[in-house]
């Protein structure tokens, strides 16, 4: 995509993505698989890739678009902020809707912490992309 436009379609699979993690985060918490192992440190890691992968799908429309390196890495911060409030909202949903869920802050952790990978990923990507295209 070499104009400012940014079309709707790119945003599909952030909102698949999206989809699958609300029902993953909200479904009861009988319904959680137990793998029976070291469970808190790979439950960690699930919240790390889908909030990860939250902040990746709904930036690389704007990666991929020509907008200015500055406008790019506006952009990766609002979302990366929407998705780390989001992580805290599900939170309180899980506390006071979700049926045997509760408020865990090590999971907002998590959240943020793959929010934050993948917003140093993408500056990293569209610094990147930036030189090559000054080259």
């Amino acid at each position: 995509m070499n104009n400012e436009k940014i079309s709707i379609k790119m945003f599909i699979p952030g909102i698949a993505w999206f989809l699958i993690v609300a029902v993953l985060v909200f479904m009861p918490g009988d319904d959680v698989p137990d793998v029976g192992f070291n469970f808190m440190q790979i439950d960690k890691l699930v919240h790390i890739c889908m909030f990860g992968g939250l902040t990746y799908l709904f930036s690389i429309p704007y990666l991929k678009s020509g907008i200015s390196l500055r406008k790019k890495k506006k952009s990766f911060l609002i979302i990366s902020i929407l998705f780390i409030a989001w992580g805290l909202g599900v939170e309180f949903i899980q506390k006071y809707f979700a049926y045997h869920r509760s408020f865990d802050l090590l999971d907002w952790a998590a959240d943020t912490i793959g929010v934050t990978i993948a917003f140093v990923l993408l500056q990293k990507l569209a610094k990147k992309r930036s030189l090559s295209r000054e080259i």
